[in-house]
């Protein structure tokens, strides 16, 4: 500001104004394009920091390698832990296990292993403090099917590796509504309803021909299938689900679920008998009738109106489709690293080292991609930060989509982690990562399915110009990427590291959308094909982030930007202006948190014991990005019940503690009325001024389909990100440490001087064949029987076909 002023104060003494002090810059800067000056021009010697002579080397395909400092206490169990952990627990008379591969429904099966994750004061003195590595633990989830009521129980084994003093006892601690790690499950015949769904397809076979163009009868020749609502509804002591025909795909694309014939039945599936079950209602285009019976004399009888059935086609192809775009036969830009890496990394480990980052990745079952111990410039910024959970929550006039809200960490985020396309999900140049998870006693490897790169966003991070020079600071970060497909639709998880010590975290979403039937749809959607409406949802992405800003104890500061009418000593009246008001959340009542339609509010964890060299307390402010952001539009969701109050705001601040690793539960699906997890209870009034505080934030979208959703939405406008930012951390920015920066010196059209701080560019021929897409050795994922183990057992699948 002093330096603006001064600027204006020498200009005004010599008679100028502040137009003709921009206009002469202007003219400098376009003064090339002068009759006459390029001569000039190409007369100047420029004057550099390094000579061509002096240009670097290239090597595209070089790579830095580290040694983590530490053993990546987060990363998951290794094969022959999950293979020992598999074979002790068969050994436990208590559990009563049968192999998965001889189980029916009605058998005890354990169907997932992972690690348990340590609880964080044993890490961190592990971490800091040169401590003992934690225990290991692993946390096992059995489906206990040799009962009238099925449940799965969440047990803890360790500590490994499995030796006499290992045991296997109920996982309770990190459960909050008493339900001691054991969460009853209304899917264990899922093979029986589905039999009991074709039955009901076969029953009305001559009725569908008709009406819906196609059979479900349970036949290899059926041309349509039957689908049901997620999560199943509890009405009273009764469990009950719609079911709704779907037409089959005619081609290779999977696009069943734009597809909807708009003929729905209702199933009581309460207790598992599959002769008590029964058919409870039907509906069709705004009809609904209690009995088959009355529907099938409806629906027989003159007059009975049919709508448009969908048909599949080549609308619902992703293939090239309509006329060639200009020039578009033209190979589109590609990006090149041509030095190699500028980032280090311990494959074992999974750790990275960039620019004053380091960081440790995770993987697990349910939550796919993880980060762990995040530090800048040496201090711990952030010990943990990742997805919690996802949900998509519908709306419709029907009542199958009606009733349609689920909760995507049931199928997993790491089974639905695939290999990346590179060359088109990442650059062809990234480091790729494996993963590796457990699912009913078969380990599941995923080549390729994370990714790790430097990216060039092609703006630069700063810059400026005054009268006779411009600085231009080039900017650069490193992605962490992948892509979870749940279903119909993608997911792309990103999390950016910025020069300037943020963290940009992003989620997008592609896909298939889940469209309802058309007919008396208006109010819930755009009609977008023949038979088909756009139906309205909400993507609610839940994240957990645990800043630990120079320590464990923090605060989380709340400032606005008000309006206000002051009266200054040096003002004849009051001024209309605006202040800043700063004040602190400091109890958990206060913890839920809206953001600012205004973006008038910034909120910021901060260390109140620590300040930086002008007094203010140094911290990390979260802040929405791009996108949208948001929160789940229903209020008391009559689907959700209590499973995901985690939806309803923005943002929440909560004092943290082990025994509340995550905001839900992975079966919390299954009886929504009374999770094994209820995020809600976590509030109780805890203090928040300087203790370890842990924040959630959602990102999303409220997605209303429109035709340019087909044949699958596009990851541009549905984008949600959260930005993880510096305020007041340093004493300045971190930033300008870069030597990629640029400062033209100039005068009247000539250039004086170019100062490149040291850059090298490297001077080489580009063999573009070692940046270009070579997908022939794409695969599919690894699979490895772990009961009874054996590796040589290992071979590759298509993926989710395993």
């Amino acid at each position: 500001m002093q330096f603006k002023l001064a600027a204006l104060l020498l200009l005004a003494a010599a008679n100028e104004s502040l137009a003709a002090f921009k206009r002469p810059m202007r003219s400098r800067i376009l003064a090339a394009g002068r009759a006459g000056q390029e001569s000039k021009i190409a007369a100047h010697r420029l004057k550099t920091t390094k000579d061509a002579g002096d240009s670097a080397s290239c090597n595209s395909t070089g790579t830095i390698t580290t040694t983590a400092p530490k053993t990546n206490i987060f990363g998951g169990l290794s094969d022959d832990e999950f293979a020992a952990v598999t074979a002790f627990l068969h050994n436990q008379t208590a559990v009563n296990l049968t192999a998965v591969a001889n189980a029916t429904a009605w058998d005890n099966t354990l169907i997932n292993l992972d690690l348990l994750q340590p609880n964080k004061t044993d890490a961190l003195n592990y971490l800091d403090n040169n401590g003992s590595a934690p225990l290991r633990y692993a946390h096992a989830t059995v489906q206990v099917g040799a009962t009238l009521n099925p449940y799965v129980q969440e047990y803890q084994v360790g500590p490994l590796p499995i030796s006499s003093n290992t045991t296997a006892v109920p996982l309770t601690y990190i459960y909050n509504t008493g339900n001691g790690g054991k969460m009853p499950i209304f899917n264990a015949d899922a093979v029986a309803i589905s039999q009991f769904q074709y039955t009901v397809g076969a029953s009305i076979q001559n009725i569908t021909i008709g009406l819906i163009n196609g059979t479900a009868a349970g036949s290899t020749n059926d041309t349509l299938l039957i689908g049901g609502n997620d999560p199943v509804i509890h009405e009273g002591d009764r469990v009950v689900q719609w079911n709704q025909f779907y037409a089959i795909n005619t081609g290779i694309f999977f696009d069943e679920t734009v597809l909807p014939t708009g003929l729905e039945f209702k199933t009581d599936i309460t207790g598992r008998d599959p002769s008590q079950w029964s058919v409870v209602g039907w509906y069709y285009a705004g009809q609904f009738w209690n009995t088959t019976a009355d529907f099938v004399a409806a629906a027989s009888a003159p007059g009975f109106k049919k709508y448009n059935t969908p048909i599949d086609g080549t609308w619902a192809s992703t293939d090239q489709e309509g006329p060639l775009l200009p020039n578009d036969n033209l190979y589109p830009p590609t990006a090149l690293q041509p030095q190699g890496t500028r980032y280090a990394v311990d494959m074992e480990q999974k750790y990275v080292e960039w620019m004053g980052f380091s960081f440790y990745v995770g993987f697990t079952r349910d939550l796919g991609m993880q980060i762990h111990n995040i530090e800048y410039q040496g201090q711990r910024i952030i010990y943990e930060l990742g997805l919690q959970e996802a949900l998509a929550h519908y709306a419709s006039f029907d009542p199958l989509q009606s009733a349609t809200a689920y909760l995507d960490s049931y199928y997993g985020f790491g089974p639905s982690t695939f290999e990346l396309v590179q060359g088109f999900d990442c650059p062809t140049y990234a480091t790729y990562m494996n993963v590796s998870f457990y699912a009913s006693e078969v380990s599941h490897t995923h080549a390729n399915a994370i990714c790790l790169f430097e990216n060039d966003p092609q703006y630069p991070i700063s810059r400026h110009i005054s009268a006779d020079y411009v600085s231009v600071t080039k900017n650069v970060n490193l992605v962490l990427r992948s892509v979870a497909t749940v279903g119909n639709y993608d997911y792309m998880f990103e999390y950016e590291f910025h020069l300037d010590g943020s963290i940009h975290v992003t989620v997008r979403a592609s896909g298939y959308i889940q469209g309802a039937y058309y007919a008396h749809n208006e109010e819930y959607g755009f009609q977008i094909h023949d038979a088909l409406s756009g139906d309205m949802h909400d993507h609610v992405i839940n994240y957990k982030v645990d800043l630990d800003v120079l320590g464990t104890k923090n605060s989380l500061m709340r400032q606005e930007v008000v309006p206000a009418t002051v009266q200054y000593a040096w003002s004849p009246t009051p001024r209309n202006t605006m202040k800043v008001r700063r004040s602190f959340v400091d109890n958990e009542k206060d913890g839920k948190i809206d953001w600012n339609y205004n973006s008038a509010v910034t909120y910021a964890v901060v260390n109140k014991d620590e300040k930086n060299a002008y007094g203010e307390y140094r911290g990390y402010q979260v802040a929405p990005a791009s996108g949208s952001v948001i929160h789940l539009t229903v209020r008391n969701s009559t689907d959700l019940g209590s499973s995901a109050n985690w939806a309803t705001n923005h943002l929440y601040a909560l004092q943290r503690h082990d025994t509340e690793p995550r905001s839900a539960y992975a079966y919390n699906n299954q009886d929504t009325r009374s999770p094994a997890v209820d995020f809600g209870q976590f509030f109780n009034g805890e203090s928040l001024d300087q203790e370890d505080i842990v924040l959630y934030f959602n990102l999303g979208m409220h997605h209303v389909p429109q035709t340019a959703d087909l044949p699958v939405t596009v990851f541009t406008t549905a984008e949600s990100s959260l930005l993880i930012i510096p305020e007041n951390y340093m004493d300045r920015n971190p930033s300008q440490a870069t030597i990629h920066n640029v400062r033209v010196m100039f005068n009247n059209g000539i250039v004086d001087d170019v100062e490149t701080f040291g850059t090298v560019v490297p001077q080489c021929q580009l063999d573009f064949g070692t940046v270009s897409t070579n997908l022939s050795g794409y695969t599919g994922e690894i699979v490895t029987p772990k009961f009874p183990y054996d590796p040589a057992a290992a071979q590759v699948a298509n993926p989710g076909q395993s």
